[in-house]
């Protein structure tokens, strides 16, 4: 399919089937169109004889029997127009020239005892409709059928006049069938005009033709293996993704998507820590198969790693639900992770001792919270202990451990009363056995960091060891995740794509 374009394909006979049924309508089969509507089909016997009881034998213009029985009655009216697109002249009806009668009204089961035109949208139509211009009624009585007969009447575009006629039952029984209009136009066509109020039964296969289109180019549009989006190639070959576990969650569901629309495209996940996965691709030399994602921007030491901005992701503090506490100043952070507060009571909290979890020295998300809440001034943290040791041994005063990645964090906060730490907002926030904890009133939001109100933050980097060539699998998926597809599943996880902050070179929002 990649080398044949069905969404033009599609996106043609979407419009071609439109414009064709078009021209046919009302160019083609549409150009003569003469139209006859039943205005009024209604039995008025019952109504005459409830009025007027024995009135009808009355009615008879002769009492020798000549004359037919007043009874089964109905009234019609037929309105004959022209409906089509252009003139319909006397020469228009396909009939002999010498013949006078164009038309042929057929009351199926009825016989005719009355009939007069009753209405003309022009006067000048009723010279056409003057006794002696084939204008009559008659019966076929073998097959009970009344016949009105009508001249080849010329009818301009929007013309129309009416028969009024009175029937009598000749044959069955219950509803009569409907009258019909028997003839032919040259070039056109006879039909009955429906009602305008309805759905027109061509006009809904049209539209539903047209959703058919619609629905079709959708699951093209899945199923296409042209590329996974626009702003980005598909290109085949193997990847390997390491770093930051805060991120890896929106890596990996970036990289299934770009890989269910790429069949060539292998990734591999290595995610142990950004630390980790910078020195990993520093001392791999130039792999043009390998990236890291770092929280925060690099540090000292990695000359040849080059960065690739991708979003700003936000952070917060956590703390185990039996703690209580939905918010904390900046101070509070700083005493509660220095050692400086031993019981939560001291801070508004239950009588629990305090357990601080900090992420492993060379996690991207621990030298954030260090760099943005704690500040620089902050002492060192006391001596951690392993989590598991310390949830056994439950020391009475303030205790430390640390966890590698995010969810040991997570699992660590909730099953650990009195701890507290900090993880990935989106982590934590699909966590229901952690609670987020406020800074200074203020809670992680895309809007609170360009205001600069929240501090708890940080850009995330793709990094390689110097360019990756053009035509690599990692190229085309830096590309698509800063200019494709890709910058919408990283949005689904609350971080926001650097091309679309005020400074997306740095990836830091303007003040």
């Amino acid at each position: 399919m990649q080398d044949f374009p069905i969404e033009i394909v599609l996106a043609i006979i979407g419009i071609a089937v439109p414009v064709l049924a078009f021209l046919w309508e009302f160019v083609l089969v549409g150009r003569k169109r003469l139209g006859y509507r039943v205005q009024m089909d209604t039995p008025v016997t019952g109504e005459i004889e409830s009025v007027f009881p024995g009135v009808l034998p009355q009615l008879r213009p002769a009492g020798d029997g000549s004359a037919p029985e007043l009874t089964d009655l109905s009234v019609v009216l037929m309105r004959i127009e022209n409906n089509g697109a252009t003139d319909i002249d006397s020469t228009d009806y396909a009939v002999p020239d010498a013949e006078k009668v164009g038309l042929h009204i057929n009351f199926p089961d009825r016989r005719v005892i009355g009939m007069a035109v009753t209405e003309l949208s022009d006067s000048g139509l009723g010279d056409s409709l003057r006794p002696g211009t084939g204008i009559g009624q008659r019966e076929d009585v073998p097959h009970h059928v009344g016949i009105i007969d009508l001249p080849k009447v010329a009818l301009n575009r929007g013309d129309h006049y009416k028969i009024l006629a009175i029937l009598r039952r000749s044959a069955g029984a219950g509803e009569a069938p409907a009258p019909v209009v028997r003839g032919k136009i040259k070039g056109g066509r006879i039909a009955e005009t429906r009602s305008r109020s309805g759905n027109s039964p061509k006009l809904l296969a049209l539209v539903g033709f047209l959703v058919a289109v619609v629905a079709v180019q959708y699951i093209v549009g899945l199923n296409t293996d042209d590329g996974p989006g626009p702003g980005s190639d598909c290109v085949a070959g193997k990847l390997t993704l390491v770093g930051s576990t805060a991120f890896e969650p929106a890596i990996r569901d970036a990289a299934d998507t770009y890989a269910k629309h790429c069949a060539g495209a292998d990734f591999t996940f290595q995610f142990d820590g950004s630390d980790r996965g910078l020195g990993r691709v520093d001392d791999e030399g130039s792999n043009p198969g390998l990236l890291t994602i770092s929280d925060g921007p690099k540090g000292v030491g990695y000359p040849n790693l080059l960065a690739r901005p991708l979003a700003l992701s936000l952070f917060t503090v956590i703390a185990h639900p039996g703690i209580g506490l939905g918010d904390l100043s900046t101070q509070q952070l700083r005493d509660l992770f220095a050692g400086r507060v031993a019981n939560w009571q001291q801070v508004g909290g239950p009588n629990l001792p305090v357990r601080v979890v900090d992420r492993t020295l060379g996690s991207g998300t621990r030298e954030t919270f260090r760099l943005r809440v704690l500040g620089n001034e902050q002492p060192p943290a006391p001596p951690a202990t392993s989590c598991r040791v310390l949830a056994a041994t439950t020391p009475p005063g303030p205790a430390f451990c640390e966890a590698p990645v995010t969810k040991d964090m997570l699992r660590t906060i909730a099953d650990l009363p009195g701890s507290i730490g900090y993880a990935d907002f989106s982590d934590a926030a699909k966590a229901t056995d952690v609670r987020t904890v406020s800074i200074d009133g203020r809670t992680a939001g895309r809007e609170q960091v360009l205001r600069r109100d929240y501090p708890f933050w940080n850009a995330e980097y793709a990094y390689s060891n110097g360019e990756v060539p053009a035509e690599s699998l990692a190229a085309a998926f830096l590309r698509f995740l800063t200019g494709g597809t890709g910058k919408d599943v990283l949005r689904t996880y609350g971080t926001t794509p650097c091309t679309e902050l005020p400074n997306p070179t740095t990836c830091t929002p303007d003040r």
